[in-house]
């Protein structure tokens, strides 16, 4: 990069302004030019080779590789995308009402938890008012460029889901129907050419016909709150169904403990399924075992957030419903059971999911940004003609990440709370509070052990 040229001496009495760092600096890992570009200096996320990565007018200009022993102790990866949001920052996406600057908060809000896309999620409501609903959110993302770039799309929740107590969880029963043919066209044209997912109980009435249907009309399908019998899941998939919705949700605290739901998705195969990595929605256990039985990249992570995400505890609106959120972040029916979408920030995903897999941090953001991209069809980031979406954290030796800085659009959206040890801390009170803390397998320096490969992420190391 071209160094710009001195600047003459301020006058006396006044400040001198500090030269920002040069590219490949020890001082810092972004630096600055006269043509307005940015570069970034840090590893790869996944491959940890150093890169100075070029941003100019928004997007990625260059990436160029750099020499191993390049200084550096910052690593950029791709902004999260969370696929099912439903409010944020106090913003309910449910509401009759929502005015652009509702929204706008609700993306900044996101924003600084390390999610620079989202799917703005409807639940369950009568039909005519979710497709208004879906009118209007529509529109108000159209008006701004900022939230046209954070909204990927819309994920729509319902209505065609099972009206049996549990598996319909916290939505209204009173408001499912069927997928008839004439509802999934009014859906598409409600939503024009924007990119919609479709959450389905397989088992309604017309269900394989409506998946079959959908996906003819560009219509990402995944089943969700669902008791299908193994037979109608492969009866979906083979209709075009590709995903599963909050696996371990959805569904009664009690299950049959030789036929269930669980043992049905884990043994199918072709679908991309998505769960809550709070360690409380999914148990650790649970969560470890998904990933055994899984292929590596048939799992994302969600957050499944609603209003009370981001936002400190108390009672909060999702659509009709009033809901609590205590001081765990746990998100519930009052006097109920059930929980209802959940207050995790998606950095704290991340971290929770690391810690209870027991694998290095970023294999647990491949899942939260770049896997569900790749599902979705959407641009997956760090490349060359993309914008600039990505997210820079700084970590030492094998610690987790100490800072987190996220840039859109090649501007930084402002510094945000890593949380790392506290999310770790979280997961382990929860592990030791059910069945006793699982040890953490370490080497002789007393540091967890860990191995790293090209094929596109870490693992962890053998015995």
């Amino acid at each position: 990069m071209r160094t710009p040229p001195p600047t003459p001496a301020p006058p006396r009495g006044s400040q001198r302004k500090r030269r920002k760092p040069a590219p490949g600096s020890r001082q810092g890992p972004l630096s600055s030019s006269q043509s307005s570009a940015s570069v970034v200096l840090a590893r790869h996320y996944l491959s940890q080779r150093p890169l100075r990565v070029t941003c100019q007018n928004g997007r990625i200009a260059s990436i160029e590789q750099l020499a191993e022993a390049t200084p550096t102790d910052h690593w950029i990866a791709p902004g999260l995308l969370d696929l099912q949001i439903n409010g944020y920052a106090g913003v309910d996406f449910q509401a009759e009402v929502v005015s652009l600057d509702a929204l706008l908060t609700a993306a900044r809000g996101l924003r600084r938890a390390g999610c620079t896309r989202f799917l703005a999620t409807l639940v369950t409501d009568a039909w005519e008012r979710m497709l208004d609903k879906l009118g209007r959110l529509r529109a108000l993302r159209n008006r701004s460029p900022e939230l046209t770039a954070a909204i990927a799309g819309w994920h729509i929740e319902g209505p065609f889901l099972s009206e049996q107590p549990g598996y319909c969880g916290a939505h209204d029963p009173g408001c499912m129907c069927d997928p008839l043919p004439e509802r999934i066209r009014q859906l598409r044209a409600a939503a024009g050419n924007d990119l919609l997912l479709l959450t389905l109980a397989p088992e309604r009435r017309g269900a394989i016909e409506a998946i079959a249907l959908a996906i003819s009309l560009g219509i990402r399908i995944s089943l969700g709150h669902t008791n299908a019998s193994a037979e109608r899941i492969s009866e979906a998939i083979e209709a075009g169904a590709s995903g599963f919705t909050h696996l371990g949700n959805g569904c009664p605290q009690t299950l049959d403990r030789h036929d269930n739901i669980l043992w049905r998705v884990l043994e199918s195969s072709g679908l991309t399924v998505s769960m809550i990595p709070d360690g409380r929605h999914v148990s650790p256990p649970l969560f470890r075992l998904a990933h055994r039985l899984l292929p590596s990249g048939a799992l994302v992570y969600i957050t499944d957030a609603m209003a009370a995400a981001g936002a400190p505890p108390g009672r909060y609106a999702l659509g009709k419903m009033q809901l609590e959120v205590g001081d765990d972040q746990v998100v519930r029916m009052p006097g109920q059971p059930y929980y209802a979408g959940s207050a995790l920030r998606p950095l704290d995903g991340v971290w929770r999911a690391a810690a209870m897999t027991r694998t290095p941090w970023p294999r647990a953001w491949w899942r939260f940004s770049q896997r569900p991209a790749q599902w979705l069809g959407l641009p997956t980031g760090l490349a060359v003609g993309q914008r600039a979406d990505f997210c820079l954290l700084k970590q030492t030796g094998n610690e987790m990440p100490s800072r987190v800085r996220v840039f859109c659009g090649g501007e930084e959206a402002g510094p945000i709370l890593s949380r790392c040890a506290r999310s770790s801390r979280e997961i382990r009170r929860i592990e030791a509070s059910s069945h006793g803390a699982p040890a953490r397998p370490r080497d002789g320096t007393g540091r967890r052990r860990q191995v790293w490969f090209d094929d596109g992420g870490p693992r962890r190391s053998g015995r």
